[in-house]
C-alpha cells in the first residue's frame, strides 16, 4: 500500500453549517457537526490518510455501501448484501484514501466520513484496465495512460457532506500525484436518476456547451443515457446549481468527456471527467498545495 500522506484541516466554528455535497454515488445536505449535540459543537479535524490495512479497507467498504445502497438504492449482488460492504475486483489493486474526523478534546470516537480509491496505471494494466473502460470506450487517452491515475467509488458519510471533506480529499490527491509525477485524473461523476433523468439530461446538455474535451480526448459510452426530451431536460443548469462534486471539478478546471453512460446497478448517469494537472485553476494549484 501506499505510504500515508495525510492532510488535515482544523473545524472550529461553534455554529452548526449545513451546505451540500455528492460523491460518485450520492447527494445530499447535513450538518457538518453530525454526531454532536446541538448545544454544544464537537471542534472535529479532518484528517486524510491511505489505508494501509485490511481493516481500514473493510472501513471504506462498508461506508460506500451505506451510501451506495442503504441510502440510494443501488442493486449490489447478494453477497454485498449479505456482508454490507460494497466490493468489487478493482479494490484489492486501488490505494484507499480516507478522511477520518477527529475529536481534538477526546469527548467523540474518530469517524471515517469520506473516502476516494485511486487505480494507478501499473495496477490498471495488470487489471485489463480501468474501471471507467465498462462504461466508456477510452481509447482517445492511450496517449495520457502513463501518467494517469483513475479516480472511482468517492463518498461522503451521509451527516458530513460539506466542502471540508471534499477538500480534504483533494488536497491529500493533489499532494499524492505530484509526489508521484502524475499529471492526469479521469473518473466518472455520477447524478441519480430519481427523477427520471431530466436533471442528468439537462446538466449534459449545459456542459457540453461549456465545458467539453477537445474532440481529440472525447470518449463514448457503451449504454449511453437516454436523454429526456420534456422542458425539465432542456432547462439551463448553471454552475452554481451542479451537484457540488461536479460543480467543483468544472470550477477546477477540468473537463467532461462525453456523453453520460447509463450505470443500470447504481441507477445513475455517470459523466466521465478528466482533470489535468496543467488545466488546474490558480485557486484550486494553491488548495491543492502543489508548486
Amino acid at each position: 500500500m501506499t505510504p500515508p500522506i495525510a492532510a488535515a484541516f482544523p473545524s472550529t466554528s461553534t455554529s452548526t453549517s449545513t451546505s451540500t455535497s455528492t460523491s460518485t454515488k450520492a447527494s445530499a445536505s447535513a450538518s457538518l457537526y453530525a454526531g454532536a449535540p446541538a448545544e454544544q459543537a464537537v471542534p472535529w479535524r479532518l484528517q486524510a490518510t491511505w489505508a494501509d490495512s485490511q481493516a481500514q479497507v473493510r472501513a471504506a467498504q462498508r461506508l460506500r455501501f451505506e451510501v451506495f445502497s442503504a441510502e440510494m438504492g443501488a442493486q449490489l449482488p447478494a453477497e454485498a448484501l449479505a456482508s454490507r460492504l460494497d466490493v468489487d475486483r478493482f479494490d484489492a489493486s486501488c490505494e484507499h484514501l480516507l478522511v477520518w474526523a477527529e475529536d481534538d478534546e477526546g469527548r467523540q470516537p474518530s469517524q471515517l466520513v469520506g473516502t476516494y480509491r485511486v487505480l494507478q496505471p501499473a495496477a490498471a494494466r495488470r487489471l485489463g484496465g480501468l474501471y471507467a473502460e465498462q462504461e466508456f470506450d477510452l481509447a482517445p487517452l492511450a496517449s495520457l495512460r502513463p501518467r494517469m491515475i483513475e479516480l472511482g467509488r468517492a463518498c461522503v458519510h451521509a451527516d458530513w457532506r460539506s466542502g471540508g471533506v471534499i477538500m480534504c480529499l483533494w488536497t491529500a490527491l493533489g499532494r499524492f500525484m505530484v509526489q508521484r509525477q502524475f499529471d492526469t485524473m479521469v473518473g466518472c461523476a455520477s447524478v441519480g436518476l430519481a427523477d427520471g433523468g431530466d436533471f442528468a439530461s439537462a446538466l449534459w446538455r449545459s456542459v457540453r456547451e461549456s465545458h467539453l474535451a477537445a474532440p481529440e480526448w472525447r470518449v463514448t459510452p457503451h449504454s449511453p443515457l437516454v436523454l429526456g426530451d420534456g422542458a425539465a431536460a432542456h432547462a439551463p443548469v448553471t454552475l452554481r446549481t451542479m451537484p457540488p462534486l461536479i460543480k467543483g471539478y468544472l470550477r477546477g478546471g477540468a473537463c467532461v468527456l462525453g456523453a453520460p453512460a447509463y450505470d443500470p446497478s447504481f441507477h445513475t448517469a455517470d459523466l466521465p471527467v478528466m482533470m489535468r494537472l496543467g488545466d488546474l485553476t490558480p485557486r484550486y494549484r494553491a488548495q491543492f498545495l502543489l508548486p
